[in-house]
């Protein structure tokens, strides 16, 4: 039995309190409904659960420290959710995704962006990006990213117009790339290789989603079910060390094939599978929400609203899905 993504794979498919930057309103109201390696159900609440903007958070009565923009509030803002709880930490990799739950209008998307406040210490450049979400209807998720990652130990503020402020910091850089043709998984910690670990990827005609992601949530034991995702009876039950870094179901998780087939070939429904001999446990405990992983060697780069796969667009196509004026004339610059 071949644990593995079957929800991000389907079967035939070759497959930052210094300056107010101009907007970030974390929300990514993704509802992760883990069926992926076909997920079902959990045995422990998701580390990366999306929050609604006021819960948990300071509501001022007017959005504290700047002038309130000229144009009125959109009352969308009122139910937005953010990907990032208050206080967290999270990885270098981690957008601030602010999500609605109904679409805002075309043209009431520049003025959701005026009222979305980031602020980063030390100054960071950044920008707004309407993301079409795997699971939502476009106008319901917008995201805020830098150029390139954010730099370990920026703190960051996000003021969700006047219903509420997040602080949240960047931890340390950890960054795992996956060469599906050499099999094999190489972690870099601020920039340091510290590990290079063998992996089974997905195999032929299940491949693992090509490009960058960022890890979404981990849990310690996550149930995958092959039927809810159209792969009969090829696996199901509770799979161990889960770390989720696509809605559709793509998990870097442990997995018993991977005692026989990690470093030599490629096995699994569309999922990263990692050893038992506590290969996937020592990984699983070293990364937390934010941080990247990366695949190279395979098909078909992930889209942008499938999980956090903002990083796979440039920094001018980025721009490009902005509704304000300055998405459209910053210059370009790669990510």
């Amino acid at each position: 039995m071949s644990t593995h993504d079957s929800t991000s794979h389907r079967p035939r498919r070759p497959r930052r309190p210094h300056t107010v930057l101009g907007a970030l309103a974390a929300a990514c109201a993704l509802v992760l409904a883990a069926t992926g390696c076909s997920a079902v159900t959990s045995s422990s609440a998701a580390a990366g659960a999306t929050v609604p903007a006021g819960e948990g958070a300071h509501r001022p009565s007017a959005a504290p420290g700047r002038t309130a923009p000229a144009v009125p509030e959109p009352a969308a803002l009122a139910q937005a959710r953010v990907n990032v709880g208050e206080g967290a930490t999270v990885g270098v990799g981690m957008p601030i995704s602010v999500t609605f739950p109904s679409p805002v209008p075309e043209d009431r998307r520049a003025a959701v962006e005026h009222w979305l406040g980031v602020g980063t210490e030390p100054a960071a450049k950044g920008a707004w990006s309407w993301v079409k979400d795997r699971n939502l209807n476009d106008g319901q998720r917008v995201d805020y990213r830098p150029p390139a990652y954010w730099k370990p130990g920026t703190r960051v503020t996000l003021r969700v117009g006047s219903h509420a402020v997040r602080h949240f910091t960047i931890g340390r850089s950890l960054t795992a790339t996956v060469d599906v043709r050499g099999h094999t998984m190489t972690v870099r910690e601020d920039g340091r290789p510290t590990a290079r670990i063998p992996v089974t990827a997905g195999r032929p005609g299940l491949d693992t989603w090509n490009g960058t992601m960022v890890v979404m949530d981990k849990q310690p034991k996550v149930y995958m079910d092959s039927r809810t995702v159209g792969l009969g009876d090829a696996y199901h039950g509770y799979y161990a060390w889960a770390v989720h870094v696509t809605t559709s179901g793509t998990y870097v998780h442990q997995n018993p094939n991977a005692n026989t087939y990690a470093g030599r070939d490629n096995v699994t429904h569309g999922c990263v599978g990692l050893a038992t001999d506590g290969t996937a446990e020592r990984f699983y405990q070293r990364v937390i929400p934010g941080d990247v992983i990366r695949v190279t060697g395979s098909k078909d780069t992930v889209e942008a609203g499938n999980g956090y796969g903002d990083w796979n667009l440039t920094w001018s196509q980025w721009l490009a899905h902005s509704a304000s004026p300055h998405g459209k004339t910053e210059p370009s610059a790669g990510s």
